[in-house]
């Protein structure tokens, strides 16, 4: 199979007589000839030479490194919504996109324009292609919009950036700023192939972030995990915030849109009854992270202030989105997207779904990556799922809707599984399988990718 990224028929844009939408394409297009996120020769060598080039971007502002499992990209999005909110110019880096790749860097909570997109690409272009001449192995699609994002920031400037890693955390291509605060959020079982077959080996890879005299603000883990953590703390004197001993939620009770949470910060401080339009406890989770993070940025609970301003931690935490994260798209029957594409995520989804929605039925609508543990996100969804739509999204990692079913049925079982090709059949076989429900109160939930998700999103209208 080609490495190169195959079009997407979901996000293809109209031509616009050779505008910045045709421009864009065209910087996707040779972006796609590059080494795709899931192909790495781990080393920092190649982004090292580019920051170099530059004159190093990346260490011109202060910034906030995350890393884990799941839970980056909202915890990032939490994050930056918090800086918002004391008036720090933000930036922000994330991936993958839902569904447009100008998505993965945000200025000031809004994804950098297409033009800007275009015009950072370009501008660093020529240095790519010198990196590129003197290593042995050419930049990667990650690695140049890594370069990008740390170009784009230093130009705006911003204040601070709020950076997730892609994949582990040493050798990832962001690991080239020397963050201040470093965020470990949950750690399961992902890339196993890549990063570790135990939580242990893989928090080995992602404590790497965390950086001589840093902060690092650690979920709650499994105890091998947990200590390779600690003992990455005390090689590089770094101080440790734990969930559940230095900061944690305290409450959370749901409510409608979401739940009312009381977390507790740094210095000790109790934030009462904060309002989280975001679903399930693993999101009240990231919003305890998040705080103590931006916590620990001010210097708080370090001989500083005891708190945030808590109506602006409020007004932060009730403006926060996280699209494509149990997100809900259509009522009657109601539709759920959440891009959870590994068992530990959909643990956290289906724990979620039970927890505030009150369905009597639900059916799934899958399509998976082809390198993921497909198994076991199956047999994590088997209990909440009445039945289940197995389709294929339509990048070229996707797996085959043919393979993905056989697994399905030794889940499942066949009279519970149907296939649907294409990925808009499949929503409107699982909406008429929903709708036979004669008492109502049925759903359905589009899972498994977030390519799945991004295209699902441009179905359904969304932005």
């Amino acid at each position: 199979m080609s490495d190169k990224a195959e079009p997407n028929p979901y996000t293809v844009r109209p031509a616009d007589a050779g505008g910045t939408d045709s421009e864009l394409r065209a910087v996707e297009a040779e972006l796609a000839t590059r080494w795709p996120e899931n192909k790495l020769e781990p080393s920092l060598d190649r982004i090292e030479a580019l920051m170099d080039i530059l004159g190093q971007p990346q260490r011109s502002y202060p910034s906030i490194h995350i890393t884990g499992t799941n839970g980056k990209t909202s915890t990032a999005r939490m994050v930056e919504q918090l800086l918002g909110a004391f008036e720090l110019r933000t930036g922000r880096y994330t991936s993958p996109h839902v569904e447009s790749v100008t998505e993965r860097i945000s200025l000031d909570g809004a994804p950098i324009t297409p033009e800007k997109f275009v015009e950072t690409y370009r501008d660093i272009e020529p240095y790519v292609r010198m990196v590129d001449a003197a290593q042995p192995v050419a930049m990667s699609f990650f690695e140049v919009l890594t370069g990008m994002a740390y170009a784009a920031f230093a130009d705006a400037p911003v204040d601070v950036a709020v950076v997730e890693v892609g994949m582990g955390g040493s050798w990832d291509a962001t690991n080239v700023i020397d963050a201040q605060v470093a965020v470990i959020t949950p750690i399961g079982l992902d890339h196993t192939d890549k990063l570790g077959e135990t939580t242990g080996e893989i928090a080995v890879e992602k404590s790497g972030i965390v950086k001589p005299g840093a902060l690092a603000v650690v979920a709650q883990q499994q105890l091998d995990a947990a200590e390779q953590i600690l003992r990455r703390a005390v090689e590089v004197d770094a101080t440790v915030a734990r969930e559940g001993m230095e900061f944690g939620v305290l409450r959370r009770e749901v409510a409608v849109g979401g739940q009312l949470v009381t977390l507790r910060g740094l210095g000790g401080h109790e934030y009462q009854d904060l309002f989280l339009p975001l679903h399930g406890d693993h999101q009240a989770q990231n919003a305890a992270l998040a705080l103590a993070a931006v916590e620990a940025f001010f210097g708080i609970g370090q001989g500083g202030a005891e708190h945030l301003d808590e109506e602006k931690v409020r007004q932060a935490l009730f403006g926060v989105s996280s699209p494509g994260r149990l997100e809900v798209v259509r009522r009657s029957p109601t539709v759920i997207l959440d891009a959870a594409h590994n068992p530990h995520g959909a643990q956290a989804a289906a724990a979620a779904i039970g927890e505030a929605f009150g369905f009597t039925k639900l059916v799934g609508v899958i399509a998976t990556s082809g390198d993921k543990d497909v198994t076991g996100l199956l047999e994590v969804f088997e209990p909440i799922l009445a039945e289940v739509v197995i389709t294929q999204n339509s990048t070229h990692r996707a797996m085959p809707v043919d393979r993905l079913a056989a697994i399905a049925v030794e889940v499942f079982g066949e009279d519970r599984v149907q296939v649907e090709p294409r990925l808009d059949d499949a929503i409107d076989a699982a909406v008429t399988l929903a709708e036979e429900e004669d008492l109502g109160g049925a759903g359905v939930l589009v899972t498994g990718s977030v390519i799945t998700v991004g295209e699902a999103r441009l179905l359904f209208g969304r932005k």
